[in-house]
């Protein structure tokens, strides 16, 4: 399939923006004294991907750090597909260069890949100055992101566009929707060790009356676990579907500036944001079918071209951004 003229490439300095939110939460330079053990995850992935992917489809999704460290983060990095580029320190206070490498990477990128009209970088340093001043040369537009405290003021207005990795967070889609297994419903279980109250009624009771009271057999105990499952099975695709609705909508109003957003559109980032999606999987006949199931916190209207959508302004719509 041919690229399209609105792809997006994503880079990741990783370790420069999980640096950062290391620092912020243990102080100021620590970091650095124990960059060469296991990290604990600390950066929102899926944040930063969905603000990436309300711009376009990425062609590009690389990340540079010296990975023996972030093992931790191996799980939200595959789900993410995420291309990863190590990077060795050349010695133990030097850095990684992982910037150079990325610059260098940005540089090659644009010259071999005309579709790419957009590059974002994750990172605050100001090492990226250059890297601006040939992103805007070459007609392509740069987007930043890193840490609110720790960013370089000089990059972060070198760019088109700065978004602060805080803000991310704040608009409240720090998670991608996905379907979660609901978990079991067992049905109550019998004691295996009846009160003492309970063995004086059993021993008092008549046969007539044990025989009048109502028993359950185990067929239809599982029959009715199975029901109580599917019930909340069903609870939850609800659930994860506004979810994913919820998150694109505020997404694609915020890259645009705009509260309403074209219908036409929608499907295809929640597409971009979940490979996996169909509406079928959530119950439903047909995206339109699953728009107007949610009726209540989607607001519809005709515009010039297509049908444009906004969230409503009531508090079960931040439910699902949260």
């Amino acid at each position: 399939m041919a690229q399209g003229s609105d792809s997006v490439a994503l880079y990741w300095d990783f370790e420069n923006l999980h640096a950062s939110l290391a620092d912020q939460l243990t102080g100021g330079g620590t970091y650095h004294a124990s960059r060469f053990r296991p990290q604990d995850p600390l950066v929102d992935i899926s944040a930063i991907m969905e603000f990436a992917l309300s711009y376009g489809p990425l062609a590009i999704n690389r990340a540079f750090a010296n990975w023996v460290s972030f093992n931790r983060y191996k799980q939200a990095l595959l789900q993410s597909a995420i291309e990863l580029i190590q990077v060795f320190p050349p010695g133990a206070a030097a850095k990684n260069g992982a910037d150079i490498k990325l610059c260098l990477d940005v540089l090659d990128d644009m010259n071999r890949f005309p579709h790419i009209r957009t590059i974002i970088v994750v990172g605050g340093d100001s090492d990226f100055m250059p890297l601006s001043y040939k992103v805007k040369a070459a007609g392509r537009t740069l987007i930043g992101i890193g840490s609110m405290v720790s960013t370089n003021q000089h990059w972060a207005r070198s760019c088109h566009q700065f978004k602060f990795y805080e803000s991310l967070l704040n608009t409240g889609a720090s998670a991608p929707a996905e379907v979660v297994p609901a978990e079991p419903l067992v049905a109550p279980a019998l004691s295996s060790a009846p009160s003492a109250s309970h063995e004086a009624s059993v021993s008092t009771a008549s046969p007539a009356e044990t025989e009048k009271r109502p028993f359950c057999p185990p067929e239809e105990v599982e029959e009715l676990r199975e029901l109580l499952v599917i019930a909340a099975d069903a609870a939850t695709r609800e659930k994860n579907a506004r979810g994913l609705v919820c998150k694109a909508i505020s997404r694609l109003a915020e890259s645009r500036g705009d509260p309403w957003v074209q219908k036409a559109g929608l499907r295809p980032y929640i597409q971009r944001m979940d490979p996996t999606f169909h509406e079928s999987n959530f119950g439903y006949s047909s995206f339109t079918e699953m728009l107007k199931a949610m009726g209540d916190i989607v607001e519809t209207r005709r515009g010039k071209f297509d049908h444009e959508l906004r969230l409503r302004n009531v508090p079960h719509v931040q439910q699902h951004l949260n």
